[in-house]
């Protein structure tokens, strides 16, 4: 196989951008303003950077913006998009789609759509949903039904819901990410989401504040609470996850790692930069996480993956 699969690679659409504007999302998490995408562009950072293929997503902040039926509309409109797109480009495009949490039952209704009409690859969840983090018992049915489909998950981070008081108006990018990926994730894990659904494949981003915080997890359970129900252990719950390497620093060991470019929201020379610096820290990395993507993805998404 020639190139990377690019796991984290997000596109816009002119609807999306209006819909989040309408609800206030001018400077989205923060930042600057929107970035440009087009396929055009997309094609190029990729041949540039010998990206085989990317599969896209919709970045923070999602896609419901407080109204349910709105976002199960804006939800199918870029999961379509992101199909036609594989359509048009066999080999260079898949997709996770997007799913209108915390709305469970429209979740549910689209992720079926997905998989079963528009044939995605994964689903792409966002770190909290309207302020409910993964745990959130509601959520259950939906756990049920991607560990049925064996699925594929990004779990992708966003601006937690207090962010006007912990963000000191940086871009939530920055720091928050971190943190609130990190949150979901321990979310995830302390109530045995992980331990109960193990056919769901995660990959979460960013992960660098991940194992500290597990081995501070382990440690408090261990001195302060009761047993935990025969749940593992946090550190040992945090190895059946693939990381993707979007905004990471160099990894300790490639062997779970999976290469995401963060493209459209960072910029082209941003990706050259990351994937040089990784190609001199991690010797071998790139096939490392060839392999480790197209092992987790979809077989129908395997078969387009150039050779």
């Amino acid at each position: 196989m020639r190139g990377l699969i690019d796991v984290h690679s997000h596109f816009l659409r002119p609807e999306y951008v209006a819909a989040a504007e309408r609800a206030g999302h001018l400077r989205p998490d923060g930042m600057p303003g929107w970035p440009e995408w087009s396929v055009r562009k997309q094609l190029g950072l990729m041949d540039r950077n010998e990206i085989a293929t990317a599969l896209l997503s919709v970045s923070s902040p999602g896609v419901h913006f407080g109204d349910d039926f709105r976002a199960q509309v804006l939800a199918r409109r870029m999961n379509e998009a992101a199909a036609e797109l594989g359509r048009d480009h066999p080999g260079r495009f898949g997709s996770f789609a997007s799913l209108p949490l915390p709305d469970v039952d429209g979740a549910l209704v689209e992720l079926d759509y997905a998989y079963d009409v528009l044939h995605a690859d994964g689903v792409v969840l966002m770190s909290n949903a309207g302020g409910q983090y993964p745990g959130e018992p509601s959520w259950e049915p939906l756990w049920h039904a991607l560990n049925d489909r064996s699925a594929l998950v990004l779990l992708h981070p966003t601006s937690p819901p207090q962010w006007r008081q912990v963000a000191l108006d940086r871009p939530r990018p920055m720091i928050e990410f971190v943190f609130d990926s990190a949150r979901a994730v321990t979310d995830l894990a302390l109530t045995g989401v992980f331990a109960r659904y193990p056919d769901i494949r995660f990959i979460v981003s960013p992960a660098g504040a991940l194992p500290m915080i597990a081995e501070r997890l382990d440690l408090f359970q261990s001195t302060f609470t009761p047993p935990s129900g025969g749940l593992p252990s946090v550190a040992s719950q945090l190895q059946t996850l693939w990381y993707d390497s979007t905004g990471a620093s160099a990894p300790d060991s490639p062997d779970r790692l999976v290469f995401g470019s963060g493209y459209c929201f960072t910029p082209t020379d941003a990706v050259s930069r990351h994937l040089a610096g990784l190609d001199v820290a991690v010797p071998g990395w790139r096939e490392h996480a060839k392999t480790n993507a197209s092992e987790l993805i979809s077989a129908r998404a395997h078969n387009r993956v150039r050779t």
